[in-house]
């Protein structure tokens, strides 16, 4: 019933404003009752007055950013400089879900230092986050040229094996962890992670069942 008064209330209303505030001549004051009066009967026929009101919220839905491997390149790539400052800027976007903005910052960056493997490490990853996941062949250049300038260092094969793993593409995950575990301290942490995640690969292609470094 609240829908009713309401209804008859603003049409009331209207009605006045017209009389005292459009001063509508007498001659139209019928037609103008008429107009309301056949807007009530809409509202009865398509409106439901008696329905009670749900006020709906707009849910802004954005991409996860992977906090966790975040700091795993923080605590394996360089932290500080040029590069870091970057790397920094680019964290605060993807965290935003603004994952194309996150990867030209890096872009950015490398145009001032090209040579900068921790850079190209970042825009690999920043290209995989913008494509849901998925190494698209941007993102495969960036993590190669990463590679190329930085051969012994363990963040480019970490996590360009990280991302080829995820992507299905085990053995060639496998053929760059297994010399970086070698190669990395016996109890360290990340040992144990790569001593894990290649035999997880290991029984995947022996057919043994899912599994997902």
């Amino acid at each position: 019933m609240t829908g009713w008064f309401i209804a008859f209330g603003l049409a009331g209303l209207a009605f006045l404003a017209m009389l005292l505030i459009g001063r509508i001549p007498r001659s139209a004051r019928e037609i103008s009752a008429a107009a309301l009066l056949l807007g009530l009967a809409g509202y009865a026929w398509q409106g439901n007055p008696g329905l009670a009101g749900a006020p709906r919220s707009i849910k802004v839905t954005e991409e996860a950013f992977d906090e966790k491997l975040a700091e795993q390149r923080r605590g394996l790539a360089e932290r500080y400089g040029p590069a870091g400052q970057w790397l920094v800027m680019s964290d605060g976007l993807g965290r935003q879900g603004k994952t194309k903005e996150s990867a030209n910052i890096l872009l950015a960056g490398l145009r001032q230092t090209p040579d900068d493997p921790n850079l190209w490490l970042g825009l690999g990853n920043a290209l995989v986050a913008h494509a849901d996941g998925v190494v698209s062949p941007g993102a495969d250049f960036a993590y190669r040229r990463a590679l190329a300038l930085d051969a012994k260092g363990p963040a480019p094969r970490y996590f360009y094996g990280l991302a080829l793993a995820r992507n299905g593409q085990l053995q060639a995950a496998r053929d760059l962890w297994a010399p970086l575990a070698a190669a990395t301290p016996p109890g360290s942490a990340i040992r144990a992670e790569l001593e894990a995640n290649i035999a997880r690969i290991d029984s995947l292609l022996a057919g043994n069942g899912p599994a997902r470094p």
